[in-house]
């Protein structure tokens, strides 16, 4: 079992064909939030774009992993979003992005945060696994992808 399955939960996979826009993508994720976990879509909005501010978290590939800190969330939760239309998210390739992972964490996390970051990087780092995302339309599915995913596949 990798640490993303721990954190992301089937409920919390959205396939988006709505949002045009990075702002749109974290007020969907602020609602989902709001709605799965009691976290105010405003302070999950707000910390996500305070990162973004700090600089891009586009990873390239058609891949972004924005993230923020919130006060009082015990332990890290995560969000995953499929756009229909890939969005403008600054990555360092230039290319849009389609596949949004989204990581709250702890006002005070450190190593796991660092360690999560570091295995969502090899997993999208993953040709094969970034494939199996993209042609994959069904939540359900798509959580299994994470789950099943293994460094050393």
């Amino acid at each position: 079992m990798n640490l993303i399955s721990k954190i992301l939960l089937p409920d919390n996979i959205l396939l988006d064909s709505e949002s045009a826009s990075k702002k749109r993508v974290f007020e969907r994720v602020g609602l989902l939030f709001e709605n799965n976990r009691q976290i105010a879509r405003s302070t999950v909005f707000d910390s996500l774009f305070a990162r973004e501010k700090l600089g891009s978290t586009g990873l390239g590939q058609g891949v972004a992993i924005p993230h923020g800190r919130i006060a009082k969330l015990r332990e890290a939760t995560a969000a995953f979003v499929k756009t229909a239309n890939p969005i403008p998210f600054d990555a360092p390739d230039g290319q849009p992005v389609n596949m949004i992972f989204v990581l709250l964490v702890p006002e005070r996390a450190t190593d796991l945060h660092l360690q999560i970051l570091g295995e969502l990087a090899q997993m999208f780092s993953d040709a094969q696994f970034r494939e199996q995302l993209n042609a994959c339309n069904d939540p359900a599915a798509i959580h299994q992808l994470f789950y099943h995913w293994n460094a050393t596949a």
